[in-house]
């Protein structure tokens, strides 16, 4: 894929979490370079989040949906977009199995207008499809659960999802292979562990920490707490797609890990601790540490017991490997979070 270029990108999802710090990490490397940031506002969507680059000139911001057709079609035409950065999912898992429509609507049916839009307009015609790149944002949830003693999973494991949410990824994953394979699309996917930062919506697990114990509230934990998750700082994710987006070969997949394992429980208590010392609790109040407000509760379906990201490939073929250290990013989080006054 030329580099040389400027390039139209069409990001969609730009005002959720990961897709925001993304934007603004890009525009501060690429200036050259255009985002139209196409965004539905759902819940997790905040005009906030993009609210410092609204002005700038080289940055377009339009509410939509990804599976109106016509919108997105209208984006191409008008815009001349060059490349695509998918963000853009229904992604809460709890939300998934309450409500699973959603997902399979904007998951996979989105997906799919977003692929066959592309191909109109850089396969049909002649073009040589190598110029332009859709890169696919997918998630390590579509290869269900690991055993605390088995190997990470790697560009090559199987697709096992065990709830709605990441079989609507999982299938999200399979057209994109499928439109490079079929059709010459120039794809990529990057599947990812779970991030962390700034900017995260309140639901998610660190938030969810950060803003009960800052109201006093029980820290709600599933089962025992000893549920894994590999943790991956949304800078050095941003980062990483930036590598792939410009260097990825194509048709490839790469794995995007942070290598910081860690089982809920001690990443909850990492989080008190560091509230312990930039929000101390004043005397009087029922609890002396925020450590003592974790709560067990009952464990939700499907609830998969271990994830973990191999990122030998990426590592290898692009150079990549993530800088940020667990304890600083989360340092770096709470502080976030305390400043902003967000939760």
């Amino acid at each position: 894929m030329r580099s040389d270029q400027k390039r139209v990108i069409l990001v969609t999802g730009g005002a959720g979490f990961i897709g925001s710090n993304f934007i603004h990490y890009y525009l501060a490397g690429h200036p050259g370079d255009h985002i139209i940031n196409l965004d539905k506002l759902t819940y997790a969507g905040e005009e906030d989040h993009i609210k410092e680059i609204e002005q700038k000139s080289n940055y377009t911001f339009i509410k939509g949906d990804i599976c109106d057709s016509e919108l997105v079609d209208e984006i191409f035409r008008t815009y001349g977009v060059t490349d695509i950065i998918h963000f853009a999912a229904e992604s809460h898992v709890d939300n998934a199995i309450s409500e699973p429509d959603p997902f399979i609507a904007t998951n996979i049916n989105g997906t799919y207008q977003l692929l066959k839009t592309a191909k109109r307009h850089w396969l049909e015609g002649g073009r040589d499809g190598e110029t332009n790149r859709f890169h696919h944002i997918s998630t390590d949830e579509v290869f269900g659960t690991l055993a605390p003693d088995e190997a990470p999973f790697n560009e090559t494991s199987p697709y096992a999802p065990n709830n709605p949410y990441s079989a609507s990824k999982a299938a999200a994953d399979m057209l994109v292979r499928s439109y490079c394979k079929t059709y010459g699309l120039n794809t990529v996917i990057t599947n990812c562990s779970n991030n962390y930062g700034p900017r995260q919506h309140m639901e998610k697990f660190i938030p969810t920490v950060v803003r009960t114990a800052l109201k006093f509230e029980h820290i709600p934990l599933y089962g025992d707490g000893q549920q894994i998750r590999d943790w991956l700082y949304v800078e050095d994710h941003a980062s990483a797609i930036d590598l792939v987006f410009h260097n990825g070969k194509k048709g490839e997949v790469y794995h995007i890990g942070g290598d910081n394992e860690r089982a809920n429980l001690e990443l909850a208590n990492m989080i008190c601790d560091v509230l312990d010392e930039l929000a101390p609790i004043s005397s009087g109040r029922r609890v002396a540490h925020y450590r003592d407000l974790i709560t067990f509760v009952k464990d939700r379906p499907g609830h998969d017991r271990r994830y973990a990201i191999d990122p030998q490939r990426i590592a290898r073929d692009l150079n990549w490997r993530p800088k940020t250290r667990l304890e600083d990013g989360i340092r770096q989080t709470v502080g976030w979070y305390l400043e902003n006054e967000v939760l």
